[in-house]
């Protein structure tokens, strides 16, 4: 397993500048969360930025994988929006749009996967309702995917549509196409939901987990916190997904932090090195 650092948590800086740090840290992936001041895939010199971002990565070795989770890139006054879930059809083919464009951008970065989620349902459609829109809007994303030869990875997200595992096996049920989509399993994601022993619950996913985020959680408290301060049992966790041959990345994800992300990025480090340790 690499470890990784998510751009989402780091502010003040350049994120392309910030690589040779976290390098030197020893990371060795980066996720990048496609937004205004990273990378823009509406941005007027967008082709020229991926080359830029191309270049850096090479330099400082690293792989990286491709997020979509931008608080507002595509709605300046509501966050997440549009989503797959949005009661606009307009909305949904926007969030389609970019979805797609995602992928091209992880194609061109070299980037296996693209990891996205459902969205929030915030009118009062039914339950029916909602699944159509999820899936008639996640098909042709899926399409595209399979084109360009990425793997999307699909996010259980606490408050939203698919918030947890369980929901997201339903969702696997009522696609044409289960086999294509894949699994970001965000750690802390399952302590908030109560998905416990994770280690236990992992097994059952360990051929589709395709990216991993790594954060500490309470129960019932979507707040991302340092590692080692919540209640999340990294060893156990870690040993499972060993055990369950994944090879992936350790995406560290701490956007609360992001004002002193050089001082959380080393003890990201400090703390995981010494799980995985414990781990083996």
């Amino acid at each position: 397993m690499r470890m990784g650092f998510s751009t989402n948590s780091i502010s003040d800086t350049s994120v392309r500048d910030a690589l040779p740090i976290l390098r030197d840290m020893g990371y060795t992936s980066v996720a990048i969360t496609l937004d205004h001041a990273v990378l823009n895939p509406y941005g007027e010199s967008i082709a020229q930025e991926i080359a830029h971002w191309r270049a850096s990565l090479g330099r400082a070795g690293m792989t990286c994988g491709i997020e979509t989770g931008a608080r507002h890139l595509l709605d300046p006054l509501q966050k997440h929006e549009p989503t797959l879930v949005t009661a606009a059809s307009l909305g949904r083919l926007r969030r389609i749009d970019f979805l797609k464009c995602s992928i091209d951008i992880a194609k061109a970065l070299g980037s296996p996967c693209v990891s996205l989620w459902s969205g929030i349902a915030r009118d009062s459609a039914d339950e029916e309702s909602l699944w159509d829109r999820l899936i008639t809007s996640l098909e042709p994303v899926l399409v595209h995917a399979a084109l360009h030869d990425i793997q999307i990875g699909f996010e259980p997200e606490p408050g939203m549509f698919i918030d947890t595992l369980a929901r997201y096996q339903q969702l696997l049920d009522r696609l044409n196409r289960p086999d294509v989509l894949r699994l970001t399993v965000d750690i802390g994601h399952m302590e908030c939901m109560g998905e416990r022993p994770a280690s236990d619950l992992l097994w059952a996913w360990a051929d589709r987990i395709i990216n991993v985020h790594i954060d500490d959680m309470l129960a019932c408290r979507h707040e991302h916190l340092p590692l080692g301060s919540g209640d999340v049992e990294f060893p156990s966790i870690l040993k499972a997904l060993t055990s369950c041959g994944y090879a992936g990345s350790l995406h560290i994800e701490l956007p609360r932090q992001s004002h002193r992300w050089i001082e959380t990025a080393r003890q990201s480090a400090a703390f995981l090195r010494a799980a995985i340790v414990d781990a083996r």
